[in-house]
């Protein structure tokens, strides 16, 4: 093969129109290509080996498989850029496929110095979070899924910061470390547990909160988000549910994710929810003006959907026009669309004779009608002589089954959502946060007092804030380092009776308590180095700490990259960046908690304390 593609590169360099500053351009080579150039395929008719590959005789006619060009000329191994040539030449491949494309488990990392668009502190430092990620296959995770040790502990309560004296099922919890991780280590004490499940997860856009590399494509986030669900799942109780809020690129692709992990049947709805209220006439389609939230059940026979609150606009379809002692009232007809009573007549007391309308069958029978009659639930106009409707009064109506298109004047938007934010941390421009009343909608939907919320992108804080207020208790896991900003700040705000978002609405006067963790690091902490280097003197040096750890995937061997470190050296320092953390042995990023007694981890007697609390051992 490697014969074929030097073969194939000299000829095609005799071409002037797929030279572009010196160098070969695969795309203009697949345009001509799939174009049928003559140009070119006179060009590759010219070479017995690529005619030979290329071509196929059919009768007397040679004909061109261009759809076999193109799928030789597109792969990684054609004119590779200097970063896949030397991840490729170091070892750092599966089955002659390169390890982004064996899509079994999927990690991710933020490189530091290119941190989320809501920590910028001044309008000029515009900046770019970008997700480094990884697929492992199944033979490279013996050890990567197992429960962490948990260190860092911090309670909070109005009384400010404390040292944690004890950890229980009771405690809201702030988790700091890679969610797929995190979620795997709550599976010992929390199984079982959860009523509700929100996430905002990325949206693979490209033009949202989070710019991907190019790796980063559709079918690996499908593999990301797979990964996290089925997770997720376990740890749902069996009348539980999970919300997840994703806009148009992904969301018709989720659906039928979670079909498959979550089950067709366990599908609840779709809801669209308004998240702006004004229309973009730059948008160069259609104005982009709402999100999906897609609601699937653990067991949808066992999920109960709770009503919610009567608004004013629907209160004030009662009157009371008669002064009726029962108070405000509105009324329904006394016919039905389906029914078996084709010949139903029946007389008031006033003398009114009422008969369905035709087409119509009566809603109620004559026994019926005579109570309403004496009970004076009956509305015959204002003359009393009107067609007979029944009363339905305000004080019977409970909460109202919601409905799955949610405007903005009920569950909130965008807008207000960053306003909230801007209480909180005045200077912190969080691109995509979601309003509290928002999340008050489905957290009343789909869950009581004292149950269980998790939020695994908890992002902003929203969710976190939105449960303590509706005394909710609840489990939040981010990994990046604004959670020190958002949401530990925001919650501590919210104990301390914070009166933004919904706090007038539910009454919140302040108190309660969150504990705070972390995943223990291990070599996520050269990851932390690698992160925040912005030289190449500066990697090389980490290169050689990683070397005399030996945290490096069996696949490398590192003798290869010091015999080649110039070439290294010629990449840029993302890739540089990207390439050592590639090497990395992941199922070492952090310190499992079967080994918390190791000493060459040095965790704190405290720390192992709770641990064994935490995973149920004391």
């Amino acid at each position: 093969m490697q014969n074929l593609l030097q073969k194939l590169i000299g000829t095609l360099k005799n071409d002037e129109r797929l030279i572009i500053d010196g160098r070969l351009v695969k795309n203009k080579v697949v345009e001509l290509a799939l174009a049928m150039d003559e140009g070119l395929i006179s060009l590759l008719l010219g070479n017995e080996s690529i005619k030979k590959h290329f071509f196929k005789e059919i009768g007397r006619a040679l004909v061109f498989d261009k759809v076999a060009f193109q799928s030789f000329v597109s792969n990684k191994q054609f004119l590779p850029d200097s970063y896949t040539a030397f991840k490729n030449k170091i070892g750092l491949t599966a089955d002659r496929e390169y390890l982004t494309e064996s899509k079994e488990v999927v990690l991710s990392w933020a490189y530091k110095d290119c941190v989320l668009e809501g920590g910028q502190t001044k309008e000029d430092q515009k900046r770019k979070e970008i997700f480094w990620n990884e697929t492992l296959a199944p033979d490279e995770i013996d050890r990567l899924l197992a429960p962490k040790a948990l260190s860092n502990f911090k309670k909070y309560d109005k009384n400010g910061e404390h040292k944690v004296g004890t950890i229980s099922l009771d405690d809201n919890l702030i988790i700091k470390g890679n969610n797929l991780l995190a979620l795997h280590s709550l599976k010992n004490k929390y199984t079982g547990k959860v009523k509700l499940i929100y996430i905002d997860p990325p949206y693979n856009t490209g033009s949202d909160s989070f710019g991907y590399n190019d790796s980063f494509n559709h079918s690996t986030w499908l593999t990301f988000m797979k990964n996290r669900l089925e997770v997720a799942k376990e740890l749902l109780r069996d009348d539980g549910s999970i919300w997840i809020n994703i806009d148009d690129d992904e969301s018709h692709y989720l659906k039928i994710l979670c079909d498959e992990v979550l089950g067709r049947e366990n599908f609840v709805a779709n809801i669209v929810w308004q998240k702006k209220y004004t229309i973009s006439n730059d948008a160069k389609y259609f104005s982009d003006n709402h999100d999906h939230i897609i609601v699937f059940a653990k067991n949808k026979e066992m999920f109960v959907v709770n009503g919610i609150d009567r608004t004013q606009e629907q209160n004030a379809r009662y009157k009371n026009p008669d002064d009726d002692i029962n108070g405000e009232w509105m009324t329904q007809p006394l016919h039905a669309k389906s029914g078996n009573d084709t010949n139903f007549s029946y007389k008031f007391k006033n003398g009114v004779v009422w008969e369905p309308p035709r087409g119509t069958y009566p809603r109620y029978s004559k026994e019926s009608l005579s109570r309403f009659e004496f009970e004076s639930r009956l509305w015959f106009g204002k003359d009393g002589k009107a067609v007979p409707r029944l009363k339905k009064y305000l004080k019977d109506m409970g909460n109202v089954r919601p409905a799955t298109i949610w405007l903005h004047q009920e569950a909130g938007n965008n807008d207000e959502a960053n306003k909230e934010i801007k209480q909180v941390v005045e200077d912190f421009n969080f691109s995509t946060p979601k309003p509290e009343r928002l999340l008050q909608r489905i957290f009343a939907i789909g869950s009581t007092e004292k149950d269980l919320i998790l939020d695994f992108y908890s992002g902003s804080g929203t969710s976190g804030a939105v449960a303590h207020k509706m005394k909710r208790k609840y489990i939040m896991i981010e990994q990046m380092d604004y959670i020190h900003e958002l949401p530990e700040t925001r919650l501590k705000k919210v104990i301390d009776g914070e009166q933004g978002g919904i706090s007038k609405s539910v009454d919140w006067q302040g108190g309660g308590s969150f504990t705070y963790c972390e995943l223990t690091q291990h070599n996520a902490n050269i990851i932390d180095k690698i992160e925040k280097a912005s030289t190449t003197e500066s990697l090389k040096l980490i290169w050689h700490e990683i070397e005399k750890t030996g945290f490096i995937s069996y696949k490398i061997n590192p003798e290869t990259i010091n015999e080649n470190i110039h070439e290294f050296e010629a990449l840029t320092i993302e890739e540089k960046k990207q390439l050592l953390i590639a090497i990395l042995d992941k199922n070492q990023l952090y310190v499992n908690y079967s080994e918390i007694e190791d000493g060459d981890y040095q965790i704190p007697e405290d720390d192992k304390k709770l641990n064994k609390q935490f995973y149920g051992e004391v």
